[in-house]
């Protein structure tokens, strides 16, 4: 792997960890007031192009870091239209 890449890796990490405690903080309390629907839509799609050009450049960190965000953003968006009153 090259320095690239680590760098990558690192960064796909810290980005991705930092946007784990929001999903599970959603999911135990069902609060989802603070969450923008609008939003959500954008971020789920931004990060889908970020994974398909992660795909077409062949960059694993790309991969790796966009495929667990689209799970969480994905789960964010689930709870907003299920939880929201």
């Amino acid at each position: 792997m090259n320095l690239i890449e680590t760098i990558g890796f690192i960064a796909a990490i810290l980005t991705t960890v930092a946007f784990l405690p929001q999903v599970y903080k959603t999911w135990k309390t069902k609060d989802v007031s603070g969450l923008s629907l609008p939003m959500l839509f954008i971020f789920f799609s931004g990060v889908s192009i970020w994974l398909i050009y992660g795909i077409l450049k062949d960059s694993p960190s790309m991969i790796f870091a966009n495929s667990i965000t689209i799970i969480s953003s994905f789960l964010l968006l689930y709870f907003k239209l299920k939880y929201s009153k």
